[in-house]
């Protein structure tokens, strides 16, 4: 009797509105570009575009794109959902959403962060949306990648020097261990509000991070932040 194999992850690449803030861990999500679904957030289609990719699917009001933006866009194959501007989610959401949707179980956001702070965490917390529950979503920018994990026990892959935070989320993060980092956490509260767990060093290829209780904003930063 043959090994069961296990399933492909269903990889989904979104590009939304804000800077491309080009970097490593920008172009190593985008390596998975040829396996991966495109779905540009209104105008994160011209930031799909600059990257040399042509979005599947485009979804939003419209108010970044020109009508002959999308026109063009349509033609080279695009699927244009356009929703009504007095909606209630951000264009970005309804990307994360029709990902979702559409079976994802790999998602990495690209263009989620710049000069609107209020967008940037709405984007944090958009991770903790159920629809993506069972999924690997994060967002992506620069050297950076952040997600969201929850309790259990999660690896963290990257190389010896790289900046590991770890931020309490939605309350505090109860029984916190971590493996291969160079300042251990042994069990310890991360309480909400306070920065202990932020700029930590990895001291490995590969750390670990395990918790109790609670939730956790994970960044993972590509050398010394």
């Amino acid at each position: 009797m043959s090994e069961r194999q296990p399933t492909a992850p269903r990889r989904v690449l979104i590009f939304a509105a804000g800077d491309l803030n080009d970097g490593p861990a920008v172009r190593a999500a985008l390596e998975h570009a040829p396996q991966a679904a495109i779905i540009a957030a209104d105008g994160g289609a011209r930031l799909a575009e600059r990257c040399g990719l042509r979005p599947d699917l485009i979804v939003g009001d419209l108010d970044s794109l020109s009508g002959e933006e999308a026109d063009r866009f349509a033609a080279q194959g695009a699927t244009i959902e356009r929703v009504t501007p007095h909606k209630d989610e951000t264009d970005l959401e309804l990307a994360l959403l029709a990902a979702a949707a559409r079976g994802a179980t790999w998602i990495r956001a690209i263009g989620a962060t710049g000069d609107r702070l209020d967008q940037t965490l709405a984007a944090v917390h958009m991770l903790l949306m159920p629809q993506l529950d069972g999924c690997d979503a994060r967002l992506v920018a620069g050297r950076q990648t952040l997600w969201v994990v929850g309790p259990g026990e999660h690896a963290l892959d990257g190389a010896p020097g790289d900046t590991l935070s770890l931020i309490p989320l939605a309350g505090d993060a109860r029984g916190v261990r971590t493996e291969a980092l160079e300042y251990p956490l042994r069990g310890e509260t991360l309480v909400m509000g306070a920065a202990r767990g932020v700029s930590n060093v990895m001291a490995a290829s590969r750390a670990g991070v395990a918790l109790e209780s609670g939730l956790l904003v994970v960044v993972h930063t590509v050398g010394r932040a």
